[in-house]
């Protein structure tokens, strides 16, 4: 039956992205984009990577889709036709693809127990993360710690995208009163929902952030989350009104602040006498050391990712609500 439900998604995802090779409109490529990521985190779920279906889902099919949306009211919704030959690329992609199929022929099988990640790196987590970290789940014990080098350098990467869109996107500040309502904005309906809907998705953010440990998410997940909330709220209600409650300038402040209280945990465990980002040295129980940096360091990238996120669609939507009033 597995096999079964694999073969399925597979076929549904090729097909997937075969439609979004040819389609010319953008706006259905991005829907088709968000239909891609989600029929992946069903993959990644019947997998068992629920972190990673989790991650796919919050930023694959859901803050992604509203930020290319956001660049086609910029840009235009239909592709440009190409003026040079087609030969080339496709030549490319031939090739690239035929050498990626090469260099899979050497791979073993999949999910063989012979296989060398389940004979040295899968055990090794299993049998000594419990014993050394103290987290059920074991998808955050390797990423917060075991890993936590890579995933300080991810957070700051995301803080480098905030900085590259801020360079070349110009945000805009505009009183409420210059921006008629229309659209959604119109409906009070969905004011009314948003009102409800709102405060539960924060609620779930928060949960999220602070269950990473136990249970599948994170702050990079959390982040998502929240940051889709106020752009719902931003959506719903304008942009004047969601800068009332989340400002630009301090957007700014927390995305720092986060990469600082990740940094800051290593340099702290350093003065207590152990290495960057050892977090034994954090408690006199190594255990509870784990714990406490573990916690810290999700916060600062839950923080770190908000503030990113709803960063970029400010830039975004104050670009869409300018052209809109020329």
């Amino acid at each position: 039956m597995e096999l079964l439900i694999d073969l399925v998604l597979l076929a549904m995802l090729a097909l997937t992205a075969l439609r979004i090779i040819f389609l010319k409109d953008l706006f259905a490529v991005v829907m088709l984009f968000s239909i891609y990521s989600f029929l992946s985190a069903l993959i990644f779920i019947n997998l068992d990577a629920v972190d990673v279906a989790f991650t796919e889902a919050a930023v694959g099919a859901g803050i992604s889709t509203v930020l290319m949306l956001g660049t086609i009211a910029i840009t235009g919704r239909t592709e440009t036709p190409p003026t040079k030959s087609k030969l080339l690329p496709l030549l490319i992609v031939v090739v690239t693809g035929a050498a990626l199929i090469y260099g899979t022929l050497d791979m073993p099988p999949f999910g063989h127990a012979d296989n060398p990640v389940h004979e040295h790196v899968a055990p090794r987590y299993i049998e000594e993360s419990p014993k050394e970290i103290g987290l059920p789940n074991m998808v955050t014990s390797v990423l917060a710690s075991y890993r936590g080098f890579d995933t300080l350098g991810e957070t700051v990467v995301v803080f480098s995208a905030m900085i590259g869109v801020l360079s070349l996107l110009r945000l805009r500040k505009r009183d409420a009163d210059k921006n008629p309502e229309s659209g959604i904005k119109a409906h009070r309906v969905l004011q009314v929902i948003a009102k409800i809907v709102i405060p539960m998705i924060i609620l779930f953010a928060l949960y999220v952030q602070f269950h990473g440990d136990f249970g599948p998410g994170g702050g990079f997940q959390a982040g998502v989350i929240a940051a889709a909330a106020f752009i719902l709220y931003a959506l719903v209600f304008g942009l004047s009104n969601v800068f009332k409650v989340v400002g630009p300038k301090f957007l700014r402040i927390l995305a720092v602040f986060g990469v600082l209280l990740y940094a800051g945990v290593g340099v702290y465990s350093m003065a207590m006498g152990g290495n960057f980002l050892d977090y034994n040295y954090l408690a006199e129980n190594p255990l509870s050391g784990q714990h406490y940096g573990i916690i810290l360091i999700e916060l600062g990238v839950g923080i770190t990712v908000f503030a990113v996120m709803l960063s970029i669609f400010y830039a975004f939507d104050s670009q869409i609500e300018r052209a809109n009033i020329q």
